[in-house]
Order: C-alpha cells, then sequence, then structure tokens
C-alpha cells in the first residue's frame, strides 16, 4: 500500500489561522481590519504572507511579524513562512478608520454617550504627595490583571508621571484623526508626556487643558473599555471641571493620608460632587501606617483621615461614600512605580500590594446603574 503524502495547507486555513492574531494595537483580528494583503500557500507547505501596517513608521511592525509567524506555523503542513510588510493607502486608513469610529464629521466621547458601559472613575486629591498616580495605576494593572479592558488617562498635564510608573516611552500612533495609545501591563495609556521632548515643562492655560483633555478622550481609539481611570491633577481646577463636563458619569475616587490636615484639603477635593453632580464612588486612605520588623505598625502620618473623609463626604452628598482601603506605607510601592512595573504585579503579596489588589476587585465588580448617582432632579421642590 502505497503512503498517502499528506495535504498541504490552505489558504482558508492559514486565514483563519491569521484570525486569530490582534492588531497589538487596535486590540481586534487583523482579518477583521482589513490588514491581510494577500496570502500565498506554494508546493511543499511554503507560505508567504503580506501584512499592511497602518503607518508606515509603526512601532510595533517587529511584533506583528511575530504574531503572524506563530500563528501560521501552528497550521498542519506549513512549511517556511515569509512574512513581508505594506503599508495602506490613504483610502485604506480612511475605511479603517470609519469600521472602527464611524462616520461621524466630529468625534464623539464614547464615555458620555448614553449607551455606554464603561465605567469612568476620575482619581482626585485636595493636594499632591498624596500618591495618588501610584494608586491610579496600580488599581489599573490590578484590574487588567483581572481580565478586564484597562485604560488610564494622565490628566495631570503639569505633573504627568503614568508613562514612567507604567514602564513605558512608548508614543502613540496616529491613524488619521484617531490616535492609537501605547500599551503597558496590559493597559492602554496616553499622556501628554507622550507628545512633548525629554522632561520639558507645559505651560498651558485653562482652555488649552480642556482641549487636550476633549482630545485625549474623543481622538484617542480606546476600544471597549471596561473601566477608564482618569489621574486629575490635585484640587478643584480646571481639569477636574473639564471631566465633570465633558464626562457627567465619570464617578471620583478620593485619595488622601491619615494626616487630619490632608484629610481635610482631601475633602474639598471630594465635595466637588456637589457643584458637579458627580458620584462620589469612595475613599483610598495612601501611606496609612509603617509595618515595622517585629510586626507592629508605625502611624508616620497619624491616623483616621480616611475615614474621616468619608464620613464627612457621605454627609455631604446625601450618599454612602465608603473607606475602599488603607494602603501601608511601603517603600517597595515607591520602587515599583521607579522601575515601572506596579507593586499588585512585582510583589502582589505584599501588604500594600493586597490592599491596592483589594481596592481594586471592588471597583472591578461594581455594576454600572443609577443607584447612587445624582438624576440632577431639585428635591427641595414639592409637585
Amino acid at each position: 500500500m502505497s503512503e498517502i503524502n499528506e495535504p498541504g495547507p490552505t489558504e482558508s486555513a492559514i486565514r483563519a489561522a491569521l484570525a486569530k492574531v490582534d492588531d497589538p494595537e487596535i486590540r481586534k483580528p487583523i482579518t477583521e481590519l482589513g490588514m491581510v494583503k494577500s496570502i500565498d500557500v506554494h508546493p511543499g507547505g511554503a507560505v508567504d504572507i503580506t501584512v499592511y501596517l497602518t503607518t508606515a513608521g509603526c512601532p510595533l511592525r517587529t511584533e506583528i511579524t511575530e504574531r503572524v509567524t506563530r500563528a501560521v506555523a501552528d497550521v498542519p503542513g506549513v512549511g517556511a513562512i515569509k512574512v513581508d510588510l505594506d503599508v495602506m493607502n490613504d483610502e485604506q486608513r480612511t475605511a479603517l478608520r470609519k469600521s472602527l469610529r464611524g462616520d461621524s464629521a466630529e468625534p464623539i466621547i464614547p464615555f458620555a454617550q448614553p449607551g455606554s458601559l464603561t465605567r469612568v472613575y476620575a482619581v482626585a486629591s485636595g493636594k499632591g504627595g498624596v500618591g495618588k498616580s501610584s494608586v491610579t495605576v496600580n488599581l489599573a494593572a490590578a484590574m487588567a490583571a483581572r481580565g478586564l479592558s484597562v485604560g488610564v488617562l494622565d490628566a495631570d498635564i503639569y505633573g504627568h508621571s503614568i508613562p514612567r510608573m507604567l514602564g513605558t516611552d512608548a508614543k502613540p500612533t496616529q491613524v488619521e484623526r484617531m490616535i492609537m495609545p501605547p500599551v503597558s501591563h496590559d493597559v492602554k495609556l496616553i499622556s501628554i508626556a507622550q507628545f512633548t521632548q525629554g522632561n520639558t515643562p507645559v505651560v498651558w492655560r485653562g482652555p488649552m487643558l480642556h482641549r487636550a483633555l476633549q482630545q485625549f478622550l474623543a481622538d484617542v481609539f480606546w476600544g471597549d473599555l471596561d473601566v477608564l481611570l482618569l489621574d486629575l491633577p490635585p484640587g478643584t481646577g480646571d481639569i477636574a471641571i473639564s471631566v465633570a463636563q465633558l464626562i457627567p458619569g465619570a464617578e471620583i475616587l478620593v485619595v488622601t493620608t491619615p494626616q487630619q490636615a490632608a484629610a481635610e484639603v482631601a475633602e474639598r477635593a471630594g465635595a466637588i460632587a456637589l457643584q458637579t453632580r458627580q458620584r462620589v464612588a469612595g475613599v483610598i486612605e495612601n501611606m496609612s501606617w509603617l509595618e515595622l520588623p517585629d510586626g507592629s505598625r508605625m502611624d508616620v502620618f497619624g491616623s483616621g483621615g480616611g475615614e474621616a473623609v468619608a464620613e464627612r463626604l457621605t454627609r455631604a452628598v446625601g450618599a454612602t461614600v465608603p473607606l475602599l482601603g488603607q494602603v501601608p506605607l511601603d517603600p517597595a510601592l515607591r520602587e515599583a512605580g521607579d522601575d515601572g512595573t506596579p507593586i499588585v504585579l512585582s510583589a502582589p503579596q505584599s501588604a500594600a500590594g493586597t490592599a491596592l489588589t483589594e481596592i481594586a476587585n471592588k471597583l472591578a465588580v461594581r455594576s454600572r446603574g443609577l443607584a447612587g448617582m445624582s438624576l440632577g432632579i431639585d428635591t427641595t421642590r414639592h409637585l
């Protein structure tokens, strides 16, 4: 009986394998995005594939090539694999943009639309130095590790620090009017730091800050996010007001330290909800205590600040504002931020890593809905 030769791979089998390859920036299959230009299967199982890049300067061309090669190599009967890269023309980029964002003349903010299911948290503090950015990146990384689709918008235009804390200096890619945000630790991020040279300071006034925030929300292709975290600058200035105008459904997370003086300032940051009609999702107390080698705790910055803020905001807004958690003072938390790997990933079993993960879990399982949200109804009037 003669040996039956195993048939070579088919073009449909190759295309099916490519359908499992996501573009690293857009996070959708390259077949769905029209990025597969051609597939040629040769006798013996050799395969030539040409893939379109969205732009000539695509920073992830090597990763795309590797993903395509790995996927095709798993198809039975495939031999040598050759991957060539081409670049989309203007018409193809326009078609891609329309498929992702629709044919709207002006970009819209998806998180402000009535049907949006993205939970938006504006992380606020009354003053600087309380660890607001560290809390933001760790909450984001912890929620992404749970499998959620998470984005971080660095709205602290003057004091931006999110890219460093997430360990990336990657620049966004622009496709027509869409900005593709870099991804680090499975978190999409955008920051003014990605558009400036070195450590150049940003010297802008209020209207320019509002416009930058609007562009980050509308022009960036965030995709289908479960959670968007905004790292706000300290205080209740232009950005906090702009967030309330641009995303009325954003909820406020207040970060404070145990110190009573800091707590009083943090309370003002949360009380902005009275004017903006936003919901205060909760209070996070950072630098709560220092754990000593003998197992005891040292209250370096006093105690009770977070609980006091939660109680006073509960009375002020007329709805329960919980103390979501207390994060110990831990040198490893600072070191993780400097190294670019959040402590919830680098040392998840540490006291700080555990506390931050628990807070992230509470926020991750909250469902969207009208409960606890202001509907803009004047309850002082009676029919």
